[in-house]
C-alpha cells in the first residue's frame, strides 16, 4: 500500500504513542507532544485563512523556541514551505533571501523588529508580518491570532505530495552567496528514519537543540526526536552557563555541537561557576558543521566525565547527516586510537551511499592516503536549489551529489574529510590540506581557535597562513609553536606565516569559520600568482 512519506507522520506518531510526554520545553513553558501538535493543526489550518496557499514560502526569523517547532510541522501540513532564516544574517544579506525565495508570509521573534523594520521596506511581497509575542508597529499579526483562528484539524496524509518542497533552506554562505536547498516531504521523512537509527537509548533521551533549528534542518532532529517522543529542550541561544543550567534543570543527555561551541563548552567547564551545575545526565555529544580531532573528543570527555563524544558529517544539501561514528566502532582500541577512531566523519549512515573519487569519478584507493571528492547518493540528498538550475547542475552528476569535500576512505567505508575542495592549498605542486595544520595546531594545549588559508607567495604559489587565537591567560611564542609542528608535520606542510589574534575569528551564524572572509584579506591588494600544477 501507497503512503506519502511526510514529516507529518512523526508528529502522528508523538500523538498516538507519546501523547501525555512531555514534548517541548522552550524558556519557562512546556508542552506535551498532545499540545504541541494540536498547537501545529491549529497553526496550518489558520495560516490557511490568512491566506497562506500551497507551495508558498513561509518564512520564519527566530531563536530556537516552541514556535519554530510548531512551524516545522504546522506550516508543512498547510501544504506551504518552511524557510527559517539565519538570524546572524544582515538585514541586506536577509532581504536577498527573502527576495529571492518570494516568501508570503514571515514570522519574527520580536527582538529582530528593527531588522524587520527595514525587510518591510525593501521586500514588499511578503503579505503578512507575524511578531511572535505581541502586536509592535513592525508586525501585522501575532503569532497567536493565527493560531485563535485555527482548529485541532489531524491532516490527512493522503492529501500530501511527497515530492512536493516541504523546506526550504539557505546554506550559510561560508563559501560564497548563499542558495536555496529544497528539501521534500520524502526526503525528510527518510532522513528522519536514518537519524532515529543512529540514536542510542531513546526511551531514556532528553535533547537539547544546541543547534539552531535555522540551521540545516535543526540537523534532522527535531523530525526524529518527535518520531520517537523524545523531550526537546530549546536554547534559544548558545551561551555555555545556558547550557550547563538546561542539563542540570532537565537532565538532558544529549547535544550536538559544532567544534567552536564544544571549546566555549570545555573552556567553561573549567571555570569555578562549573561546580553549581550536575552535569552527569549528559551522555552523548556529537560534532559536526565542521571537522573534529582527536585532541578535540579527548577534552570533551576528559571535561564531561561519562560523556562520550564523536563526529558526523552532512551538508545542508543532504538534510543533513550522511555518516556517523558510534562508540561501538571504537571498542577494543587503547584511549589514543578510540578518540582518533571517533574524531572520523564516520560512514554512512542508512539511506546513503558514498564514495570517494578522482576527476573522473573513479573510486580512489581505499588506503586512507588518497584524497578524493566526497559524492553520495541517496535519499536525503535535496531536489536541487530553489530558483538555480544551474547551480544544481553543477552539483549533480546524474544521481551523484558533488560535496566539494576532499576526504580519503578505508575498506570498511569509514571516510575521513582532510579540507573543502576550494580550500586545498597547493604549494610548489604539493597538495596541504588546511585542515590537516589546523588539527596539529589545536593540538597544542594553549590555542583556543585557529584557522588555516592559502596565502599569495611569489616562489611557492601559496602557502599555508595560520591565525592563532590563544587561552586567556595562556602565552605562545612562534618558535615555540613551530617546533610543536614540526613534530606532526612535514616541512612543506608547516605555515609559513603565523598571526596571533586578540580577537575571536569571524563565524558564520552556526558556529563555522568564515574561511573565506580571512583568505581574502591575505590576497587583497597582492598580485595573484598562478598555481604550480602537480
Amino acid at each position: 500500500m501507497f503512503v506519502p512519506l511526510t514529516p507529518l507522520r512523526c508528529l502522528h506518531r508523538a500523538l498516538d504513542l507519546y501523547g501525555s510526554r512531555i514534548g517541548v520545553v522552550s524558556g519557562d513553558r512546556q508542552f506535551t507532544y498532545a499540545e504541541l501538535g494540536h498547537r501545529a493543526e491549529r497553526l496550518a489550518t489558520g495560516l490557511r485563512k490568512f491566506g497562506v496557499a500551497a507551495g508558498d514560502r513561509v518564512a520564519y526569523l527566530s531563536y530556537n523556541n516552541h514556535q519554530l517547532l510548531e512551524g516545522y510541522f504546522g506550516v508543512l501540513q498547510a501544504h506551504a514551505v518552511l524557510m527559517p532564516l539565519n538570524v546572524r544574517l544582515s538585514e541586506p544579506e536577509l532581504a536577498a533571501i527573502v527576495r529571492h525565495s518570494g516568501a508570503k508570509m514571515a514570522i519574527f521573534d520580536d527582538d529582530f523588529a528593527g531588522t524587520v523594520r527595514g525587510l518591510r521596506r525593501c521586500c514588499p511581497e511578503v503579505n503578512r508580518w507575524v511578531a511572535l509575542r505581541q502586536r509592535i508597529p513592525e508586525s501585522d499579526l501575532v503569532y497567536e491570532e493565527i493560531l485563535d483562528q485555527g482548529c485541532p484539524e489531524r491532516a490527512d496524509v493522503f492529501s500530501i505530495d511527497e515530492m512536493a518542497i516541504a523546506e526550504l533552506f539557505y546554506t550559510s554562505g561560508s563559501t560564497g552567496a548563499p542558495k536555496g536547498v529544497t528539501l521534500s516531504h520524502r526526503t525528510l521523512y527518510l532522513h528522519a528514519l536514518s537519524v532515529a537509527l543512529e540514536y542510542r537509548d531513546p526511551e531514556l533521551m532528553v535533547d537539547l537543540h544546541t543547534i539552531p533549528l535555522y540551521h540545516a534542518n535543526g540537523w534532522g532532529h527535531p523530525q526524529a526526536d518527535t518520531m520517537m517522543g523524545i523531550k526537546q529542550v530549546m536554547v534559544r541561544r548558545f551561551e555555555p552557563a545556558e547550557v550547563f543550567r538546561l542539563v542540570h534543570e532537565h537532565k538532558a543527555t544529549n547535544m550536538c555541537v559544532v567544534p567552536t561551541m564544544a571549546n566555549a563548552l570545555i573552556n567553561a567547564a573549567n571555570s569555578p561557576d562549573r561546580a553549581q551545575w550536575d552535569l552527569s545526565s549528559l551522555k552523548t555529544m556529537n560534532i559536526g558543521g565542521a571537522s573534529s580531532s582527536p585532541e578535540l573528543v579527548e577534552r570533551v570527555e576528559r571535561a564531561f566525565p561519562g560523556c562520550e563524544c564523536m563526529g558526523g558529517y552532512g551538508l545542508t544539501e543532504t538534510s543533513p547527516v550522511i555518516t556517523m561514528v558510534q562508540p561501538l566502532d571504537a571498542i577494543g582500541m587503547s584511549d589514543t586510537e578510540r578518540h582518533a577512531h571517533l574524531a572520523l566523519t564516520g560512514r554512512a549512515v542508512v539511506g546513503a551511499t558514498i564514495r570517494v573519487v578522482d576527476a573522473s569519478l573513479r573510486d580512489v584507493p581505499r588506503d586512507r592516503k588518497t584524497i578524493g571528492e566526497v559524492i553520495v547518493m541517496g535519499d536525503q540528498v535535496m531536489d536541487g536549489y530553489f530558483g538555480d538550475p544551474d547551480a544544481t547542475s553543477d552539483a549533480m552528476s546524474g544521481p551523484w551529489l558533488h560535496t566539494g569535500d576532499m576526504a580519503v576512505w578505508d575498506e570498511d567505508g569509514f571516510i575521513q574529510i582532510v579540507d573543502r575542495k576550494k580550500q586545498i592549498i597547493i604549494s610548489g605542486g604539493e597538495n596541504i590540506s588546511s585542515l590537516e595544520v589546523e588539527v596539529a595546531i589545536f593540538a597544542h594545549p594553549a590555542v583556543l581557535e585557529c584557522v588555516v588559508v592559502a596565502a599569495p607567495d611569489p616562489k611557492w604559489g601559496e602557502v599555508p597562513a595560520a591565525i592563532v587565537v590563544l587561552k586567556d591567560g595562556e602565552s605562545l611564542t612562534l618558535e615555540d609553536l613551530l617546533g610543536f609542528l614540526r613534530k606532526r608535520l612535514s616541512r612543506f606542510k608547516l605555515p609559513r606565516i603565523v598571526e596571533f589574534s586578540g580577537d575571536p575569528l569571524p563565524k558564520t551564524g552556526t558556529g563555522k569559520i568564515r574561511k573565506h572572509e580571512i583568505r581574502e584579506r591575505f590576497w587583497t591588494g597582492a598580485e595573484r600568482v598562478k598555481r604550480v600544477q602537480g
